[in-house]
């Protein structure tokens, strides 16, 4: 009796699963719908591809984009190189100060969009004056709003390895501390790291408050000032980029996964394991 109802609630659950599953993706699956369909009308209630073909045609719309994937490039660049060395060098030698750092990169969050424009405005007038008027000096504003994102997903990699051990190891047969950083600690937390750059990109191609605030155009300033004079172009640029970004969560899906099955299956190997003698 107790399996069988053990077994009942299982599949009770299981049903339950299924069907927030199917709603939650109707939920997020309808507005894409919704924007597919009205990107793709055509005159008489025919179906065209007139406003994606618009995507290429409209070159403020193609440097906006061009800003935006540059943007994205530059902002996971400088995050990964602020972040990584950071957070590990703080495991390894000043552990005490991991709550600081938490701290100090979560602190973001708090911050809401338009406070933090009006503390840099400022700072950018001289940004400006000193680099000129580039979209990509945004870069120093998104490596600020990513850090809370990417300090969660880089933790939990970092978390899931033993850091000291693999570090003392590599500098007991010789190994500098760059290479203990390139070849020993990253490629233990490479889907940390991917999921890091994932978030920053879609958080990059995806930010608008402080772009419009400062001035700049970046793609979703200008898909805003698009979707006045042309809704169909403007809608199809941003069912565009969200398929950009479910793509490169797709890919990330996909590789990681498979990198690991290769790991275990190496492990798992029985040509590799030693022979049994048996007594």
């Amino acid at each position: 009796m107790a399996a069988v109802s053990g077994s009942r609630s299982r599949g009770h659950r299981s049903v339950f699963g299924w069907i927030v599953l199917v709603v939650v993706g109707i939920y997020l699956l309808l507005p894409l719908l919704a924007m597919l369909e009205f990107s793709t009308r055509g005159v008489g209630g025919s179906r065209s591809l007139e406003a994606w073909a618009g995507i290429g045609a409209d070159s403020d719309l193609v440097e906006g984009i061009i800003a935006s994937l540059e943007l994205a490039a530059l902002t996971v660049l400088g995050m990964l190189v602020l972040l990584v060395p950071t957070m590990v060098w703080v495991q390894l030698r000043v552990p005490r100060m991991r709550r600081a750092v938490e701290f100090i990169c979560l602190l973001p969050l708090t911050i809401p969009a338009i406070v933090l424009v009006v503390g840099i405005a400022p700072i950018y007038a001289w940004v400006t004056y000193l680099l000129g008027d580039s979209p990509l000096t945004l870069t120093f504003v998104y490596l600020v709003l990513v850090l809370p994102f990417a300090y969660r997903a880089i933790d939990a990699g970092l978390g899931a390895i033993d850091v000291v051990t693999l570090s003392e190891a590599a500098r007991s047969l010789g190994a500098s501390w760059a290479q203990v950083l390139l070849r020993v600690i990253i490629p233990n937390i490479r889907g940390a790291l991917l999921s890091a750059s994932v978030l920053s990109v879609a958080l990059v191609l995806g930010e608008f408050t402080i772009a419009s605030l400062l001035n700049f155009d970046t793609l979703q300033v200008v898909i805003n000032l698009l979707g006045k004079r042309n809704a169909g172009t403007a809608v199809a640029a941003s069912v565009a980029a969200l398929l950009f970004g479910f793509i490169l969560l797709l890919v990330l899906s996909y590789v990681e996964p498979r990198r690991r099955t290769a790991a275990a299956e190496v492990e798992l190997d029985p040509l590799q394991q030693p022979e049994r003698i048996d007594p």
